[in-house]
This record gives C-alpha cells, sequence and structure tokens, in this order.
C-alpha cells in the first residue's frame, strides 16, 4: 500500500511538466555508473531543445541537467537521456530508483551510440526484471507526430549498415522506455560540423527527437 501511494503521489509531481506552452521544464542527460561515456554527444540535447522549442510549441530550458541514476533528483524530470558506447552498470538501489521513476510517470530514451547493446539489454533487465524490450511497429504514434516517418526510427550513420530499430518498454499499454539502436540519432542532433553530416539528415535527426518529445509530453 505504501509503494502505491508513493506512486500516486509522484504520478502527480510529474503532471505540471507535462503541457506545452505553460510551463519552463527542463530535461536531463543521466549519467551511470560502470565506466561508459554517459557525457557523449554534449552539444546533441542542447540543440534538440532548440528545434522543439521553435517548432513543436514546447518550453524547455535551453541547457540539459546532468543527474545520477541513483538519485532521487530525477524525479524533477520527465525525459532522461542516456547515451555513450559501452560499459553502463545499474547497481540494485539505482535499478530500483529507475524502475520507480519510469512507473511514476517519467521516461527514458537510451540511444545507442555503437556499442551499448549488450549492456542496455542487461541493465535493463535489472530495472523491469518481468518485461523484455520490444520493437515498436512503424505505425506506434512516436513515428507519427508533428513529423511523420512512415518507415519508422530513420537511420542517420551507418556503423554496420544495419538497419535502424526502435525498442521499448511497455507498462500498461504506456511507453516508459525507448531504446533507439542502429540509428545514432543523437550524433544527428549535434552540431553540423561535429559529424559533417547533411543538412538533411540533420533534420530527419531532430524532427525525430521532437516527436519523441511530443510523444512523452502528450503521454
Amino acid at each position: 500500500m505504501i509503494f502505491k501511494i508513493r506512486l500516486i503521489a509522484l504520478s502527480f509531481f510529474f503532471l505540471p511538466l507535462f503541457t506545452f506552452g505553460q510551463n519552463t521544464y527542463e530535461i536531463a542527460v543521466l549519467k551511470y555508473n560502470g565506466g561508459g561515456d554517459w557525457y557523449a554527444n554534449p552539444t546533441a540535447l542542447p540543440n534538440l531543445i532548440a528545434f522543439a522549442n521553435e517548432n513543436i510549441g514546447t518550453n524547455i530550458k535551453t541547457e540539459p541537467a546532468t543527474v545520477e541514476v541513483g538519485s532521487s533528483a530525477i524525479f524533477n524530470y520527465p525525459y532522461l537521456h542516456m547515451t555513450g558506447h559501452g560499459n553502463v552498470v545499474f547497481n540494485s538501489s539505482e535499478a530500483e530508483n529507475l524502475r520507480t521513476y519510469l512507473l511514476a510517470g517519467g521516461f527514458l530514451h537510451i540511444d545507442d551510440n555503437y556499442g551499448m547493446d549488450a549492456f542496455v539489454r542487461t541493465e535493463i533487465r535489472k530495472v523491469f526484471p518481468e518485461t523484455d524490450l520490444v520493437e515498436l511497429p512503424t505505425n506506434h504514434p512516436i513515428f507519427h507526430g508533428k513529423y511523420d516517418f512512415p518507415n519508422g526510427l530513420p537511420k542517420i550513420h551507418e556503423h554496420d549498415a544495419s538497419p535502424s530499430q526502435a525498442f521499448g518498454i511497455i507498462v500498461d499499454g504506456r511507453l516508459v522506455c525507448l531504446y533507439t539502436y542502429e540509428s545514432d540519432i543523437g550524433d544527428g542532433w549535434e552540431d553540423a560540423e561535429v559529424h559533417n553530416d547533411s543538412d538533411h539528415i540533420r533534420q530527419k535527426a531532430l524532427q525525430m527527437g521532437a516527436n519523441i518529445l511530443e510523444y512523452v509530453f502528450s503521454n
């Protein structure tokens, strides 16, 4: 009963953050342990925030915060972004904290910056041992928000030339965790000179990112 009351309280805590145009809210980069480069793509989220504020009516603070996975401060942010190239480890208390956050209405977007896959699948299993990552179909609403992606997650960087895939953890019909794989969408959010991506590629990445934020704040 105490756990249920806590979840209800946390859900109400998130409510003011999920409204376009009225409140200035903040999103955050998730800092994790294990030695991986959680700090990769430093220009990505600021650029996505600027794009979303201009194009889909969000009112997000221009600079994202940084928050540790085991900290109670994660409950201050409706959207957490996690990236890097591998070496991710959640201890039991961190996994429990992240689980409580997600069940209370939070959202985690994991973007594989190449090399995270084995770690992501192991560590998310600690958070949701009863629920598998499932591939999102191309008709999922996240692909059909402000911007339409009829073929699903766009391919931004090649790496192994594998198709881009979007996986998720779904709880009671709600997508609580999005895992973007073989897309490297965060690289497309970075400053143009970082990866020398074309304007077309960067636009696709930013539009898909805006759809993700739109989905988070609408659900």
